[in-house]
């Protein structure tokens, strides 16, 4: 897949294209369908199909004070699943306060027409673009009937009876509702990290743990979860807690794995982490001893739901 950065650098023999448009953040199921849709448009028109998206996300730029940013995806994931999805050129325009006044119009007719020339753009039911949102489905209708190109409105995907979206995913993961999250994604919610040093306190229960500092805003609540890591193009099982330590009166939050069967100086590297199940809440306990109890109990309960995914 070409990745063009910029309006500027969209080649000028890029005269034919089936488009789609939209923010993509997650990569879900939803938009796989839509994809999936402009793939086979696109092959049937002899054109590239050509995948459009703002970078920055555009709420980063016009609501800056909504912290944190809950991304489900990073560019580099964005892109790399877009591409596994079989779009030919995803298109990234940098987004600002100054691109924000573009108007509907102005963003049809500058980009859609006179650098892409498309022949028909597909859009989910509810996206909307250009200064005031006011390029929805019926502008870009009218406007497709006034330059000659096509408009495909994409039904909502389900599942079950949930509309897949990247605000219902996101709720989920803050819901601590990973398994569920996953359904809607296609695939297990992930955090990236480097292997950072705690205070080691796994060691001394017995118990070596991976800290990692994520790339992603968006962690799940705190808690015990089932999980898969990645490591150097290996994938390992293990188990995963989201929390303050309050048994020992912890102050600062931590992200630390248990990995199975492993025993690597692994600081410094890069893990992946695949949220497969949440088992419990973070929990308090009396003595030292009891929170190794819960722990084997724990090893025990995720080895057996990490088995059922293999």
């Amino acid at each position: 897949m070409d990745v063009i950065r910029g309006i500027e650098n969209i080649s000028a023999d890029l005269q034919c294209a089936v488009v789609t448009i939209g923010n993509f953040d997650g990569v879900h199921l939803g938009h796989r369908f839509i994809f999936r849709k402009l793939v086979d448009e696109a092959r049937r028109e002899s054109c590239p199909a050509v995948a459009i998206t703002f970078e920055p996300h555009p709420k980063m730029i016009l609501h800056p004070e909504r912290r944190p940013f809950y991304l489900i995806t990073s560019l580099e994931e964005k892109i790399s699943l877009v591409a596994a999805a079989g779009v030919d050129i995803l298109i990234l325009i940098p987004f600002s306060l100054e691109y924000a006044q573009t108007t509907a119009d102005e963003f049809i007719r500058d980009v859609l027409w006179e650098r892409l020339r498309i022949r028909k753009i597909l859009i989910g039911q509810d996206y909307t673009f250009g200064r005031g949102k006011e390029g929805d489905k019926t502008f870009l209708t009218e406007s497709g009937r006034r330059l000659g190109f096509a408009v495909e409105v994409m039904n909502a995907f389900k599942v079950g009876d949930t509309t897949v979206s990247s605000t219902r995913i996101r709720i989920a993961l803050l819901a601590g509702e990973v398994r569920f999250a996953a359904s809607l994604l296609g695939r297990p919610y992930n955090l990236v990290g480097e292997v950072i040093y705690g205070n080691r306190r796994g060691v001394r229960l017995g118990f070596s743990t991976a800290n990692i500092r994520p790339d992603k805003e968006l962690v799940p609540p705190r808690g015990v979860y089932a999980v898969q890591v990645l490591l150097e193009g290996n994938r390992h099982r293990g188990i995963l807690n989201i929390g303050f330590n309050p048994t020992f009166a912890g102050q600062t939050l931590s992200i630390e794995v248990h990995i199975f069967d492993f025993n690597e100086n692994i600081y410094g590297k890069e893990l992946e982490i695949l949220f497969i199940d949440r088992i419990r809440d973070e929990i308090r306990f009396e003595s030292p001893e009891k929170l190794i109890a819960q722990i084997n109990r724990d090893i025990f309960q995720v080895r057996g739901i990490l088995k059922e995914e293999t």
